[in-house]
């Protein structure tokens, strides 16, 4: 598969999830019995899985080709989405309020099995599913199926009472090669994290490893859960264990505690550590680009980083009229991660999509990760089914052959808001135009640049004790003008900056606030690429 090849099936995957998640959701607690579990089990611990890895990296890769069922092979998305487990058949983990598993079914895009086990005292016992735990709304798919043995399952979600008591709500999804997905309190599905990504939009194809087998371990909410899982592919393999722990009455958000090894059976031209995938298509930064009555298309805004130098950078961004591709150096990262700003309805004007509630993915690296780059990836998208945004951690030296790695990071889910109280403020919006003064013809390569800040010390501040640092790297392009007023209206202290850009190449544009001889702003970054 070329890089590509996934932009559009990941969102497919996205929309079905969301279309899962109506079809599945559950009212209320509901007593879940087991599927059919093995009576005897396996030793099993986080170590041993990392053993078994170990040694499975030094044999050659087997990939499964073994074909669905025909009733399965071509199911389109509308009969798949019909597919649904039953209730009844679900996995209970944990004696009391707990979390409850449930299957996905294999067919439409998801044609590879995966393994599920439970742990109970130090043993691994496999859960089995079969076309009984299923309910097959769609009548001609309930004929074709009846019968026919299903390979396994293509993953599974996460319930708890997490939004409020005794109502379930999910969690996390596991959904494909190594993409899953949690949220935090009153979020929607958006964007996604996935356990590895291999040579992504480079000159050779990339791989998508798979999470292959899955170890879950009962809790009782709202104590955290644990998920441990194997990753195979060409050229890698891991062992990962995730420990969730959900949103609470006073947080918000979801943390999950990752801890991934990695064991290289070949060369990696480019590994991707804690890679997130998201959607941007457009906002007050190139709403003229489409014809669309909402104001704004996205599920992520920007690119938070804190690369642990005091800098708190905000890398706004962008759908590109060529492929984007940043490198943004650092040394032991406190934090990255793709955000969600806008939160507030009137944002987006769609009662459908609810792009207000999807939530932010923060990065926040656990020990010393050494020299490397946060890399961002912008493909250019057309229509919002595109995932078009990747960012992850690119250690500075390639894996080889026979190298061994571990990454332990922290994952939250959730609105992940600017702190009022923060030291320094942050980027509230980013807006792009035609560069001069308005009302007289300008120059066709005079591009405005329009940035609010809001929070830290800004709010106590008049707009002349405030001013701004703004610069351009890259060949034929220069700041010509900046200026930073006051909204009285919002509060915002807003920097407009006029740039001359006279090149077909990309450039790259900085400006923060200073004041009090202090940086009082995040760091805005933004790529400028001409159509």
């Amino acid at each position: 598969m070329k890089s590509g090849e996934l932009v559009l099936s990941r969102r497919q995957m996205v929309k079905a999830l969301a279309g899962l998640a109506a079809a599945l959701s559950t009212t209320a607690i509901i007593p879940a019995s087991f599927a059919e579990t093995a009576a005897t089990g396996t030793a099993f611990s986080f170590d041993i899985l990392t053993g078994q890895m170990k040694a499975l990296a030094g044999k050659p890769y087997q990939a499964y080709t073994t074909p669905l069922p025909t009733p399965l092979q071509n199911i389109s998305y509308d009969a798949y989405r019909l597919i649904q487990p039953r209730e009844d058949r679900s996995v209970k983990l944990g004696q009391g309020m707990g979390y409850v598993a449930e299957p996905f079914h294999m067919g439409w895009l998801f044609k590879e099995p995966v393994e599920m086990f439970e742990v109970i005292e130090g043993a691994a016992h496999q859960v089995s599913f079969t076309s009984a735990d299923f309910n097959y709304h769609d009548p001609a798919v309930a004929n074709a199926m009846s019968g026919i043995t299903i390979p396994g399952v293509a993953g599974f979600r996460l319930d708890c009472p997490m939004n409020e008591p005794n109502v379930m709500a999910e969690l996390v999804a596991f959904l494909g090669a190594s993409y899953f997905r949690a949220l935090g309190r009153g979020n929607a599905y958006g964007a996604s994290a996935r356990g590895a990504v291999l040579n992504s939009w480079l000159a050779q194809p990339e791989e998508f490893p798979r999470f292959s087998a899955f170890y879950l371990e009962p809790a009782d909410f709202p104590n955290a859960v644990t998920v441990y899982a194997s990753l195979e592919g060409p050229s890698v393999t891991g062992a990962f264990r995730f420990v969730f722990d959900p949103a609470r009455p006073d947080r918000q958000d979801t943390q999950v505690d990752v801890t991934a090894r990695f064991f290289f059976r070949a060369d990696v031209a480019e590994m991707g550590i804690a890679p997130l995938t998201s959607m941007y298509l457009y906002s007050d930064a190139n709403r003229s680009q489409f014809d669309d009555y909402r104001p704004q298309v996205h599920d992520s805004d920007g690119l938070l980083m804190d690369g642990g130098t005091g800098e708190m950078a905000w890398r706004a961004l962008n759908n590109p009229p060529s492929l984007g591709n940043s490198y943004f150096a650092q040394n032991n990262p406190k934090a990255f991660g793709l955000m969600q700003r806008a939160r507030q309805f009137i944002d987006y004007q769609d009662d459908g999509a609810r792009y207000d509630l999807r939530p932010s993915i923060l990065v926040e690296p656990q020990g010393a990760w050494g020299e490397g780059s946060v890399r961002l990836i912008e493909v250019p998208a057309k229509l919002e089914a595109d995932d078009n945004i990747v960012a992850f951690w690119v250690p500075k030296t390639p894996f080889k052959a026979g190298d061994t790695a571990e990454f332990k990071y922290r994952l939250r889910w959730g609105d992940l808001l600017p702190d009022p109280k923060a030291p320094i403020g942050y980027v509230a919006d980013t807006r792009t135009g035609q560069g001069g003064v308005s009302g007289v013809a300008n120059k066709a390569t005079l591009r405005k640049f329009v940035i609010d800040f809001a929070g830290g010390a800004l709010a106590a501040l008049d707009a002349d004790e405030v001013d701004a640092v703004a610069s351009i790297a890259g060949h034929g392009g220069k700041v010509t003008y900046s200026a930073v007023s006051k909204i009285a209206e919002t509060g915002v202290m807003r920097l407009a900056i006029d740039a001359e850009i006279d090149t077909k190449d990309p450039v790259e544009l900085r400006a923060y606030l200073v004041g009090g001889g202090r940086q009082l702003t995040e760091t805005w970054l933004y790529q400028w690429r001409a159509a």
